[in-house]
């Protein structure tokens, strides 16, 4: 078994995925200039087709019980129906940090300057008409608890990277 080990207080881990329509859309290297930009360092990174078994681990039961058991469907079929794109982002306070980057989980929500906000202006509403999960580009694990079950869940130990960015080993 893994420990979830921080290497201070303030330094997290946790696990953004580009979505299909990401992916289709052609903004994974926009995205990811993104999260470098602002000084976070990605520590692992895979493109793969999600089978319907591993969308219903990340997609927990709780997600039924919180919004539907219907909503869970919606967003399993969703994440199944293309390549996507996982990575790992450490930093500091990286949770929060990359929950705000992001942007609202309605797109039309979210504030320009996001992620979501930028590329894409989907509804719940437009979602709930058509039948399907909503179509916002990415996901990223919402709390310190999720963060932990989640890049477990689609990294091993041996696909985290540990290594020093030029911010890390400058010192002023």
């Amino acid at each position: 078994m893994v420990v979830w080990v921080h290497m201070t207080s303030t330094i997290e881990k946790t696990l953004v995925i580009i979505k299909p329509d990401g992916v289709k859309r052609g903004l994974m290297g926009r995205i990811l200039q993104r999260f470098e930009d602002a000084g976070l360092k990605i520590v692992g990174m895979k493109m793969r087709w999600v089978d319907a078994g591993h969308a219903q681990k990340h997609y927990t039961e709780d997600l039924a019980i919180r919004r539907g058991e219907h909503v869970r469907k919606q967003m399993v079929e969703f994440i199944t129906s293309g390549p996507v794109v996982a990575f790992v982002i450490q930093g500091v306070n990286a949770i929060e940090n990359v929950r705000k980057m992001i942007g609202a989980t309605e797109p039309k929500a979210a504030s320009p300057g996001t992620i979501r906000g930028d590329f894409s202006h989907m509804s719940f509403s437009h979602a709930d008409a058509e039948g399907k999960g909503i179509e916002n580009l990415v996901h990223a694990s919402s709390d310190a608890t999720d963060a932990e079950h989640e890049v477990w869940l689609w990294f091993n130990v041996d696909e985290i990277s540990d290594y020093k960015t030029v911010h890390e080993t400058h010192t002023f």
